[in-house]
């Protein structure tokens, strides 16, 4: 897929976790559209290569390196095949994520593994990225956050995303003056596999990948979109039981 008409193309490469599905997907179709060459990350093989073909057949400018986030060697082979095509990392998009699928998180064989994905995985893959874009002055790191790391509402998934807003906010100043920006977007719920079981009128997850382009190329601090979700987030800090009522609405009985 090449740019559209006055989007110039920017040629930077980016690195996008979790992009077979959902936000992800939609991210990478929506950077591939504005000129961004893309090294695609995710487990689902066959979803991710099919994805990287429909966008750019050649393999030149769009590849599929299939990635479990959670182990070591599989984020370090990630950046390892981006600088080996590509020659660089410009732009890191830790998207990858997960919640617990059904019922309460303390009834979950392995609850943890949420904070392993959400929050451990985009520490450490920035962690790998970073001293490249410090050596040459210039990078990207954008966070895919949640609204529930702002409205807490499931505890393991809300305190991998206050977690990650957090080391996303003190990164983003620890870095000043580097050349090094960060960005965190917030999402609140938006149609995807992990939202498929909740009752709310949801817009599509291309949202989300329209904010996470524009950072890119106007970059900000943090990002809440859709935007009405940003007055919940202000009720629930001056008015807590506005977030409570709010919970109880959109979630209801697990």
């Amino acid at each position: 897929m090449t740019a559209t008409a006055g989007q110039a193309s920017t040629g930077k490469v980016v690195v996008l976790t979790g992009a077979s599905s959902g936000i992800g997907r939609a991210t990478a179709v929506e950077l591939a559209a504005r000129g961004y060459r893309l090294v695609l990350a995710a487990r689902r093989a066959d979803e991710l290569g099919l994805l990287a073909r429909q966008l750019d057949p050649t393999g030149g400018r769009v590849i599929a390196v299939p990635t479990d986030v959670t182990d070591d060697a599989s984020r370090r082979a990630l950046l390892a095949a981006a600088a080996a095509h590509f020659g660089r990392v410009d732009v890191l998009v830790n998207n990858a994520g997960v919640a617990v699928e059904q019922g309460w998180w303390w009834d979950d064989a392995d609850p943890l593994r949420v904070l392993r994905v959400n929050l451990e995985a985009p520490i450490e893959l920035t962690r790998l990225a970073l001293p490249d874009m410090r050596r040459r002055g210039a990078g990207h790191i954008v966070n895919i956050g949640s609204v529930a790391g702002r409205v807490a509402s499931n505890g393991v998934y809300s305190a991998s995303k206050y977690g990650l807003r957090g080391f996303s906010l003190a990164l983003r100043r620890e870095l000043l003056g580097t050349g090094v920006t960060v960005s965190l977007i917030a999402p609140g719920f938006v149609r995807s596999e992990m939202t498929a079981s909740a009752r709310l009128p949801m817009p599509g997850p291309e949202v989300v990948a329209r904010a996470v382009a524009d950072v890119l190329e106007r970059p900000r601090a943090e990002v809440i979109v859709p935007r009405f979700y940003a007055v919940l987030v202000l009720l629930n800090t001056l008015f807590p039981p506005v977030g409570d009522l709010a919970v109880r609405l959109m979630i209801g009985r697990r």
